[in-house]
């Protein structure tokens, strides 16, 4: 099955890290949906993206996400699981919500779109997901137990669904991006800058173009053989976690 007939879903596809995924695969050849908590994209997004309005955290929005999804483009062969959120604190301030809602949105969100997508590639017995993680998940960051929790359960996700699924055509991956330049990096100042780089053995950040890029490689043919392996993108700062 060539990529041109090849139905992507990317959740959370709307900017940053996502938008930069779903506009690689929609040069890769993919015909590409996203969705986002709107329904809308911004001014940036390339031509040819259909978007679809979803909330990861309510089973009925995920499921009508995909419904509309599959109504316009068939089923969906290929999922990147990247919405995500973030909610910060130590852990003696943070509450139940803080904690709560992250790892519902990060984790239980993958969960959600993973089981919505696995019914039509278990029939197409095809299929390619990419869960996108964190170094955080395994390296840890300080202020940061849910989101950490949340990125790290997913390798536990896509392993356990590697063993159920394997059989069937279809691999699950994570990617875990370390320090991407973004707008939030870009805000911080030059001293804490200077502080995270000397971190970094790459000796700069990520950049989107290159989580991209991993995630266009998870789900070519040429990564038929790879499923349940947790990706790096991180200029070396986990050393491989």
């Amino acid at each position: 099955m060539p990529a041109t007939s090849r139905h992507a879903l990317v959740t959370g596809g709307n900017r940053g890290i996502g938008l930069g995924v779903a506009a690689r695969l929609l040069a890769d050849g993919y015909d590409v949906t996203v969705t986002s908590r709107s329904g809308t994209l911004g001014d940036d997004a390339p031509a040819g993206l259909r978007v679809v309005a979803c909330d990861v955290t309510d089973p009925a929005s995920v499921d009508a996400a995909f419904t509309e999804a599959e109504a316009a483009a068939g089923p969906v062969h290929v999922l990147v699981a990247n919405a995500g959120i973030t909610s910060d604190g130590l852990l003696m301030r943070m509450g139940e919500e803080e904690f709560g809602s992250v790892v519902d949105t990060n984790l239980a969100g993958a969960w959600r779109v993973l089981k919505r997508a696995s019914t039509g590639m278990i029939r197409a017995r095809y299929g390619r997901v990419v869960l996108v993680g964190s170094v955080v998940g395994l390296y840890g960051g300080p202020g940061q137990a849910n989101y950490a929790a949340s990125k790290a359960g997913l390798v536990g996700l896509a392993r356990s669904v590697t063993r159920e699924l394997g059989g069937r055509g279809i691999t699950v991956n994570v990617v875990a991006p370390g320090f991407i330049g973004t707008d939030m990096t870009a805000s911080l100042d030059e001293a804490r800058q200077a502080t995270y780089l000397q971190a970094i053995p790459a000796g700069r950040f990520g950049a989107v173009d290159d989580v991209a890029a991993a995630v266009s490689f998870l789900v070519s043919e040429q990564a038929g053989y790879v499923s349940g392996a947790v990706v790096p993108v991180d200029g070396g700062l986990g050393m491989g976690h």
